[in-house]
């Protein structure tokens, strides 16, 4: 961005739900809305491959410092699998590598499969992705054709429920965890019935607590936002909703005072320790405190004074 292009910005603070189409990467989506806001500062979490559609958090100034939290949120898809056929990105941008015959499978055969892959596992993530390998990206080396070994991660499934079940098709729900691949956990439960497969849709549908009815599509933004950036900005959620899984903690002025200025500060008689969200008076957010559990909190994200006036420790 040009120095004249950041001065005529603004600043602006909340969260956007970006219902993301197909056909845009992560960031592309978020500086077409950011320009539209006339935004200064902006970022993203959870990003989603340019052919996955669905919730994608935008966020705008002091909302930035919530992306961090949100990186760890679980997250809710709608999965299309397009079964007997496998390809070599995992979804359907690829090329077809393998192809299987699909064994006959009634729909309790398929949510029995389904079910298997509840609880926590070890998933081995896919080489089209961004992790790095002697600092390199994956899927880098994947367009070389490069194949290397990857170690497998942690990943929790919550809940699948199978959807539709009909010849090669296969949709289902998945609320799981950070860091879960969706195309490898296709690749799973095909290879689990003795198949291939790849992901033929991805739509995201939730991420933490955010609902889907929440969610903007591109459309309405860029309607909402010509007649100037003000009406977009007044459809903006607060930075806290983001948060509404920690729990509050209400401090009074003196408290509220000397935690914006970055000190430790009584939270009441509270025992449990961890993160919680932080208001001061006539409930104003101030930010992310972590408790001891001796009844203490101290500031570990602050988004502003008493007042409104932002700081950052």
């Amino acid at each position: 961005m040009s120095r004249d292009r950041r001065s005529r910005s603004e600043r602006v603070d909340g969260l956007l739900l970006l219902n993301k189409p197909a056909g845009l990467t992560s960031n592309q989506a978020l500086q077409r809305v950011k320009r539209l806001l006339n935004a200064r500062k902006a970022g993203h979490t959870g990003s989603l491959d340019p052919a996955a559609t669905g919730m994608l958090p935008l966020c705008f100034g002091e909302a930035t410092k919530v992306c961090a939290f949100l990186l760890d949120a679980d997250k809710t898809y709608r999965v299309t699998a397009k079964l007997g056929t496998a390809t070599d990105t995992g979804d359907a941008t690829g090329s077809v590598v393998e192809t299987a015959d699909v064994p006959p499978m009634t729909a309790d055969d398929w949510d029995a499969v389904l079910q298997g892959f509840r609880g926590e596992s070890l998933q081995v993530p896919p080489m089209y992705s961004a992790l790095k390998k002697d600092g390199k990206r994956l899927y880098e080396l994947a367009r070389k054709g490069e194949t290397v070994e990857r170690e497998p991660r942690p990943i929790r499934i919550d809940s699948i429920d199978l959807l539709e079940a009909a010849g090669r098709r296969l949709v289902f729900r998945v609320r799981c965890s950070k860091g879960t691949y969706i195309r490898s956990l296709v690749e799973d439960i095909a290879r689990a019935v003795g198949t291939v497969a790849h992901t033929a849709r991805l739509h995201r549908e939730t991420v933490a607590d955010f609902r889907a009815e929440e969610m903007l599509d591109l459309k309405t933004v860029e309607e909402t936002a010509a007649e100037g950036p003000t009406p977009l900005r007044e459809r903006l959620l607060p930075p806290d909703r983001a948060l509404t899984a920690l729990p509050e903690v209400n401090l009074d002025e003196a408290g509220a005072e000397r935690f914006c200025g970055g000190q430790p500060v009584s939270a009441g008689k509270r025992e449990t320790a961890g993160l919680a969200r932080v208001y001061g008076a006539e409930h104003v957010f101030l930010g992310v405190g972590e408790m001891s559990g001796d009844g203490r909190i101290a500031p570990r994200r602050v988004f502003g004074r008493p007042g409104g006036r932002p700081v950052d420790i």
